[in-house]
């Protein structure tokens, strides 16, 4: 018996020092006496927690990767072009009000915790104007997508495609910094189902006005982008109709306030250093697509290589929301006086994820054949996918480790 509750700590993954285990039983030392019941139940609690972030990201990140599915089907030149302008509008917008938004993590978060509610739905009033006005800029660079990619040095019919895209994404730049700010408003209270299902009618609507759209009313290209923007508004609606009316919301949300158009200073002075953070992390990933165009055969690699970054970032949407939830779990614990807990619940979280990313990378190494054909019926394209997969899937194993680490910092 004392031997199996000990050996969990000899794991390669798992180092606990000697002085934290009490030799009698092998359970760590610490005002709780960890157990194997203790350790399922901090899984189940981590679980619990990722499911629904999980959830989130992944089903507001479908509706882009559901409509490069559909342009796909089109043809190789405007699944290039919807690709270019997906990754340029990435760059030039979304990563902005992301980050931009991700200062209410901070300002939200204190105020819950102080029980000081009134001021979230201030700080959130105050982000939505603020990314309101940065979007007015952001959508003047998108309606001059196709010129700015041609200046570039890419590709002019993947340009001209990539132009018609982005101008019809311009509804969806608005929409997409409210719902950032919904999103952390909500989350710092851990209410996170609403943002589920509100995730979940978007994304199932999406599908359905993709095909009606594109095929039926024969906007093609340009069907696509609509149908994104109309979904994200969809989105941003049930989200401020939930926080409007539900009994949640009711101390956080008291109403429109003219305090929430003061200190705009204050907000900048974090909201800034968010974004270059948040910006510098993920347009690494974008900014192999666009370098892509400059390539030999641009219309190939463009297609191929937006495949290999959407899969790319479906897959790290399971590793971003471990490192949530272990960052609130390992947080949790220190703030109780358990370092030992947070160590537990530090190591169990690398095992986890260490045992997904395994998984993972077998199921898409297993489907790789097969997998091109969700995005395009050229033979060409299915076949370059299934030789990057195995990259893919090495490089999304040590990436999704590097994010739960951060997670723990």
């Amino acid at each position: 018996m004392e031997r199996d509750q000990k050996s969990w700590l000899n794991s390669p993954l798992i180092h606990i020092s000697e002085d934290e285990v009490n030799p009698k039983d092998g359970r760590l030392v610490d005002d709780n006496n960890f157990s194997r019941k203790l350790i399922a139940e901090e899984v189940k609690k981590q679980l619990w927690l990722a499911g629904p972030l999980i959830s989130v990201s992944f089903l507001q990140y479908c509706l882009q990767m559901i409509s490069i599915m559909f342009v796909g089907h089109l043809g190789e030149l405007p699944l290039s072009g919807a690709s270019m302008a997906v990754s340029f509008t990435s760059v030039t917008g979304f990563t902005v009000l992301m980050g931009m938004a991700s200062a209410l993590d901070t300002f939200c978060g204190q105020s819950y915790g102080a029980k000081q509610y009134h001021m979230l739905g201030i700080y959130m009033q105050r982000a939505m104007f603020v990314l309101s006005l940065v979007s007015i800029p952001l959508a003047v660079i998108w309606a001059n997508t196709g010129e700015i990619l041609k200046l570039l040095g890419q590709d002019a019919q993947i340009s001209a495609e990539a132009g018609k895209y982005a101008k019809c994404l311009i509804p969806c730049l608005f929409a997409h910094g409210l719902v950032q700010c919904l999103n952390r408003f909500l989350q710092t209270q851990n209410i996170v189902f609403p943002m589920m299902m509100s995730s979940g009618i978007a994304a199932l609507l999406h599908i359905a006005l993709c095909w009606v759209m594109i095929f039926k009313a024969g906007l093609e290209t340009r069907g696509a982008a609509l149908a994104n923007s109309i979904s994200y508004w969809i989105n941003a609606l049930i989200l401020m109709l939930y926080v409007k009316f539900s009994s949640s919301c009711s101390e956080s949300w008291t109403g429109f306030s003219a305090q929430a158009f003061h200190n705009f200073s204050y907000f900048l002075k974090l909201a800034i250093p968010s974004t270059v953070m948040v910006c510098l992390e993920l347009w690494s990933f974008e900014m192999v697509v666009l370098l892509s165009g400059l390539l030999p055969n641009p219309k190939l690699e463009t297609s191929v290589l937006s495949i290999s970054l959407n899969t790319d970032l479906t897959v790290w949407m399971i590793p971003m929301g471990l490192s949530a939830a272990a960052s609130t779990r390992v947080s949790n614990e220190l703030g109780a006086g358990r370092p030992a807990g947070a160590k537990l619940a530090a190591c169990l979280v690398m095992t986890i994820a260490v045992f997904e990313g395994l998984l993972l990378g077998t199921v898409l190494i297993l489907i790789r054949n097969v997998w091109g054909y969700a995005y395009s019926n050229e033979q060409e394209v299915v076949k370059y996918v299934a030789d990057i997969v195995p990259i893919i899937a090495v490089s999304t194993f040590f990436d999704g480790l590097q994010c739960v680490l951060s997670g723990n910092s």
